[in-house]
């Protein structure tokens, strides 16, 4: 076999696009008898791949059997020494020699590598032979051929024998032909993926099209135009790999040919992100050899562009990368059957969008197969549905992919895109999600412990939201989170400096029986010890597991989930009627925050909003309204567009924030020093988007600074109480905001 080959990372990848004979281990004699070869020269590999017009990898236990069959025969001639003169003849008579020598040259050196299940039955025949010349023959003859059976053709059985693929295919030898390959089939099955990811791409916008807006992303270009008599904006991608050079787009098919397929090996974001540099470095090499080889005069900038797209359509998803990576996009839909109709984007600033990208087939199942390797669960039939997470550059993204039989089109699939860092209440700020005086409210309730559910319909930013909770959490709390779909930039969180520990549960939705029911993992999280609990999505039989860990974990940290819900009342509903909490047990909610998407007038825009914020009260029994179990500490003001306190909360009668006050001597029957801090914290809150804006930073406003903000905040206070004796607002202030200034000149 002539093809080259190339060897990283453990894995072996064989050239085969000029190769006559095929890429196929178990049909081609040649392509075995190329493995063999290849893996006596790397025996510590993992993997063997062979590229062509696919690409057919051959997993751990496969390449191992190949492994073994290389080093039987370099042990048969190094260590057995057939074809040495002591084990083929006793004694002076040499007649014999040559037929053994042929035997043993065709059958070990050639033979074993093509075929080595033939090999084995010719072996076991040519010893079934010579035992009946042994009966047969007096005299020297019988004293040599039983020196040869016993000093080379058994040692050989024997070695062969303890090989995997042998032993696998003693079951299949009676009545088997030698040269029939079908026993291979049975034990060499290689995962299949196509080379590379064809999308359909609209060049041109439709005609009377205007353009509305222009912006940049990573590596491309988005125009937004406004279409004739449609109510849906038109998103015009402009990516990078379409708009190259004829020598450019040479070097990337001839990039694209060699560069083996990626299978992702871990699921966490760091693995990937090693991974996709690998891959980088590998494919940058790549592309200078074939440049300097085939003399195309391109740039070294230009060498790192094409690098870039390479990976993306090797170790990545494609061209969805670069929608993930718009800040912008918020959802993006591929309906099936791919190919049929273009991507859809829904976008922050113009609502639902259609593109100008169409996914193929080809890319449909390349996605499917990325999202079943990274996530370890099944995508097929039998479990038509698959809901998991992945992290490209620039962005973060749940998604939901189906196929037959739950969608009879074939593949679909959905993708809720991720802030890549995390969300601050000062982002949310600056966009008028919250207001300051809702931020510092929450602030102090997350430090003073308390339980959250953060409901909400859909798209209406509950888990952006439970997420930016992360950054108040002071850093000297433990945190522990659980979802099922890993969603909560934590990444980041560790990074920053925090203690985090994620738990994964299994999915209602793809049933993976190796991983652990939701409802076992909340009550194996209350066993690692004393910590804030941040829970994804409650969903199903886990809310019995959270109302626990509510009533028995915190104590003194906050517990935290999200649930779908427009209202108090709707997320009371729906965890005692559909999930079965018992009424009582919902007073273990201190605290209920509803996020909604707001409509515009003319039903062409939509923005997010907090638009509940309700304590839960602890003396109803069954009907918390009917009994006033919910009061509203602050309410939404449509006409303002924000919140606002209510009377309950100005009059400081509020049940949760007087029982935080009780177990602080500093507040302990002083309302006006608790309101005062609030106000005071709700002042840095707003503080910083100001600033940040004013000085055109709106880095200042992400979690980096946000959480040192915080932390200087604390070691503020306590150090003007060390001084003072007292808590003092005005000057906590007026140091923290000299601090934030010089934290700006030095950053």
């Amino acid at each position: 076999m002539t093809c080259k080959y190339t060897f990283k990372n453990g894995i072996i990848r064989v050239d085969c696009m000029k190769c006559i004979y095929g890429s196929s281990i178990e049909d081609f004699p040649k392509c075995m008898a190329g493995a063999v070869s290849n893996l006596m020269a790397v025996k510590d590999a993992k993997s063997f791949v062979l590229i062509k017009d696919r690409e057919y990898e051959y997993d751990f236990e496969q390449t191992q059997m190949i492994i073994e069959l290389a080093k039987a025969i370099e042990r048969a001639t190094r260590d057995l020494k057939i074809f040495s003169l002591k084990n083929l003849v006793h004694g002076k008579c040499d007649r014999c020699v040559p037929q053994r020598m042929d035997f043993l040259h065709n059958t070990i050196l050639t033979k074993l590598k093509t075929d080595p299940v033939g090999a084995y039955v010719l072996l076991v025949r040519k010893i079934r032979h010579t035992k009946v010349l042994i009966e047969r023959l007096k005299g020297i003859c019988k004293e040599c051929h039983e020196y040869y059976l016993k000093n080379s053709l058994m040692p050989i059985k024997d070695l062969l024998e303890q090989t995997t693929l042998i032993k696998k295919s003693l079951d299949f030898l009676p009545g088997y032909k030698v040269g029939d390959r079908t026993v291979y089939r049975q034990f060499f099955i290689p995962s299949v993926r196509p080379n590379f990811t064809y999308t359909k791409y609209q060049a041109t916008p439709p005609e009377h099209s205007e353009l509305i807006e222009t912006y940049t992303i990573l590596d491309g270009k988005v125009e937004i135009y406004k279409m004739k008599d449609e109510v849906r904006m038109l998103y015009h991608l402009i990516p990078v790999e379409f708009c190259l050079e004829d020598s450019e787009y040479e070097l990337l098919d001839k990039a694209k040919r060699y560069m083996a397929r990626h299978r992702p090996m871990e699921q966490e974001e760091v693995a990937s992100g090693e991974v996709r540099k690998s891959f980088f470095n590998i494919g940058l090499d790549m592309l200078r050899e074939i440049a300097s080889t085939d003399e195309l005069p391109i740039s070294e900038d230009r060498l790192k562009t094409i690098a870039g797209i390479l990976v993306r359509y090797t170790a990545g998803i494609g061209i969805l990368e670069l929608l993930l990576s718009d800040p912008n996009s918020q959802d993006i839909y591929v309906n099936p059957p791919p190919g049929s109709a273009p991507i859809y984007i829904v976008h922050a600033k113009y609502g639902e969008c259609k593109s100008n990208i169409i996914q193929t087939k080809e890319d449909a199942e390349l996605l499917a197969t990325r999202l079943r390797l990274t996530s370890g669960r099944p995508l097929d039939e039998a479990n038509p549905v698959l809901d998991t997470g992945i992290t490209v550059p620039g962005g973060r993204a749940r998604v939901c992919a189906i196929m037959q039989t739950l969608s009879p089109d074939s593949y679909g699939f959905a993708l809720r895109r991720h802030r890549e860092k995390p969300w601050t209440f000062p982002l949310f700020i600056s966009q008028r999600m919250l207001n300051p005086i809702t931020a510092g409210l929450l602030w102090f309730i997350i430090d003073g412990g308390r339980s959250i559910l953060v409901g909400g319909t859909r798209s209406s930013g509950k888990t952006s939201l439970l997420g930016s909770l992360i950054s108040q959490i002071t850093k000297n709390k433990r945190i522990i989170t659980l979802e099922d779909t890993l969603e909560l930039p934590l990444t980041e969180f560790r990074e920053l400096g925090f203690n985090v520990t994620r738990l994964k549960s299994r999915s209602v939705i793809t049933m993976v029986e190796t991983e652990l029911p939701t409802e076992e993992a909340l009550r194996v999280s209350l066993r690692l010890g004393d910590s804030c609990l941040i829970v994804g999505e409650v969903r199903s039989k886990e809310a019995l597991a959270l109302y626990e860990a509510m009533r028995i974990g915190a104590m003194a940290n906050v517990v935290a989930g999200t649930i779908h819900g427009d209202s108090a009342y709707g997320l009371f509903d729906r965890v005692v009627n559909d999930l079965g909490v018992p009424p009582t047990s919902f007073k273990a909610t201190d605290l209920v925050i509803i996020n909604n998407t707001l409509k515009s007038a003319d039903g062409m825009h939509s923005f997010r909003r907090t638009i509940e914020f309700t304590e839960v009260r602890k003396h109803w029994q069954n009907d918390p309204v009917a009994e006033k179990g919910f009061v509203n500490l602050l309410e939404y003001n449509a006409k303002k567009d924000e919140m606002e306190p209510t009377p309950t909360l100005l009059a400081g009668e509020s049940e949760i924030l007087n029982s935080i006050a009780r177990n602080v001597k500093d507040w302990k029957g002083d309302w006006d020093a608790v309101w005062n801090n609030i106000n005071l914290r709700a002042k840095i809150m707003g503080s910083i988007p100001e600033i940040a804006l004013k000085a055109n930073r709106p880095d200042l406003m992400e979690a980096k600074t946000i959480v040192l903000s915080n932390s200087k905040f604390h070691l503020i206070s306590d150090e003007i109480k060390e001084e003072t004796g007292f808590i003092d607002t005005d000057e906590i202030y007026k140091r923290w905001l000299k601090w934030f200034k010089e934290h700006i000149k030095k950053n």
